[in-house]
């Protein structure tokens, strides 16, 4: 390989009119060499390999890849071919993408203007950085209408993040991921940080909500929220939102049910999120161990009570849906939206109307069980009501001829503009008003030459 002094210099001689002989004894080079680099076929810096590029096989897939997402990263893509075969780091990854140029440009992404930012420090244990994250296109075995939500917290200081799937980003779901994402943080930071939602403050103000207000005092936290318009001053969490969506939510199969696509979230953020690697007064540690060390003050031992309700059909088994198991209610309401209320800590489900009546109260089962909770009184109601309805009547005969009536075909002929057929008084049709004359027919029989004077026998006959 040449320097860039000594492909300098041979240029030169060249155009000297030197051979190129000439030029690799006085450079102490090979032939071949000089040529190639005179030529331009190697370039000064770049040593030639002497191994098989590792990545040329994964080079279709790759490409087909992106060619179906172009803004998949090049991390998750690497997770990919890892597990197909490739053996290579990630920086030969990313640079053999960058050499190919197989990502293809995006003409929306690259139009957006740079923005100005600062750091901010964050000191160990002081901020936790809370917002929702909504997922479109959810798996169709949830049974979610429109998208699915994801309350992201990540720790300011340490960058160690946690999520966790909600049906709504109502103050009492919010309760509820809110208790869950901190105990997967290992605790409670000595701040919380939101934007403007209205579950959390006054949005015009910013002023914390009397209802949030007692949340945040049963934790013991306090309340930040950011300026309107600042969305960047949560830049952590931020991250952890992209990261969730293009390298964990992008890639969900449908096969996984919601408790499943839970534990699987769980997963990915020890494994990926808590491997990062960051650098601290020089030294290389992870996001697991700055977390570790971050001071954080112990959940309490119970959620805060916050009652969930969601609104729930009733199946033809009498039984609603809800968290993965479902619950009995009398009979008599297949089909009838009912409330699920469940309040956080209790331990308890109840089923209502509308209007408030309890029509239901069970113990609450483990999500995601599978389990069917029945009320003994609903098992007996339900067999009576099964039983009452029971008939041992033979069902209607499906083969049976039934031509159309004398009435339908009145109608018939009506809508037809036809006189309506005339019927005689056993209900048949009396031949579209013709009169029939059965002189006709005895003549046919008994051929004679006189007037016929009746139809019957003759006299004197037997």
């Amino acid at each position: 390989m040449l320097t860039w002094e000594e492909e300098l210099e041979a240029e030169a001689l060249f155009k000297r009119g030197w051979t190129i002989s000439a030029i690799a004894r006085h450079v102490g080079r090979d032939r071949k060499t000089v040529r190639a680099y005179l030529s331009g076929e190697r370039v000064p810096g770049v040593r030639r390999r002497s191994t098989p590029e590792v990545f040329e096989p994964f080079a279709v897939y790759v490409r087909q890849r992106l060619a179906d997402d172009r803004h998949v990263w090049a991390s998750t893509l690497f997770d990919e071919v890892a597990e197909l075969g490739y053996v290579g780091s990630y920086p030969s990854f990313t640079r053999a993408l960058r050499d190919r140029g197989l990502r293809p440009v995006c003409p929306a992404c690259t139009a957006g203007q740079h923005r100005e930012s600062a750091i901010i420090d964050h000191p160990p244990g002081e901020e936790t950085q809370f917002d929702w994250l909504e997922l479109p296109d959810p798996p169709p075995g949830w049974g979610l209408a429109g998208s699915a939500h994801l309350l992201v917290g990540s720790l300011a200081h340490s960058s160690r993040w946690r999520a966790v799937l909600a049906e709504a980003e109502d103050q009492p779901h919010l309760i509820e991921a809110l208790d869950q994402v901190v105990r997967r943080l290992g605790g409670v930071s000595r701040y919380w940080r939101f934007d403007r939602m209205a579950t959390v403050c006054h949005p015009g103000s910013g002023r914390v909500t009397a209802s949030f207000a007692a949340v945040a005092k049963h934790y013991g936290a306090g309340v930040k929220v950011c300026p309107s318009r600042r969305g960047q001053r949560k830049g952590v969490v931020e991250k952890a939102n992209h990261s969730a969506a293009q390298r964990w939510w992008r890639t969900l199969a449908d096969e996984h049910t919601m408790v499943g696509a839970q534990a699987d979230l769980d997963r990915f953020c020890v494994r990926v999120g808590d491997a990062r690697t960051r650098r601290r007064d020089g030294v290389k540690v992870t996001v697991a161990e700055l977390a570790a060390a971050e001071p954080l003050l112990v959940a309490p031992a119970e959620a805060y009570p916050a009652v969930l309700t969601v609104s729930r059909a009733v199946s033809a088994q009498a039984l609603v849906a809800f968290r993965g198991n479902a619950y009995s209610v009398p009979p008599g309401m297949s089909g009838r939206e009912l409330i699920v209320s469940a309040r956080l800590g209790s331990g308890l489900v109840e089923v209502a109307t509308e209007a408030g009546v309890v029509l239901a109260r069970h113990r609450r089962g483990p999500d995601g069980a599978g389990a069917v909770v029945r009320d003994p009184g609903h098992v007996a109601a339900l067999e009576a009501a099964v039983l009452a309805g029971f008939t041992d009547r033979a069902a209607c005969r499906g083969k049976t001829r039934r031509p159309p009536s004398a009435a339908a075909r009145a109608e018939a002929a009506r809508l037809r503009g036809e006189p309506a057929p005339r019927c005689d008084a056993a209900g048949s049709d009396a031949g579209g008003g013709q009169v029939v004359d059965f002189a006709a027919y005895a003549a046919a029989v008994h051929p004679i030459t006189g007037p016929i004077t009746g139809v019957g026998p003759a006299e004197g006959t037997s």
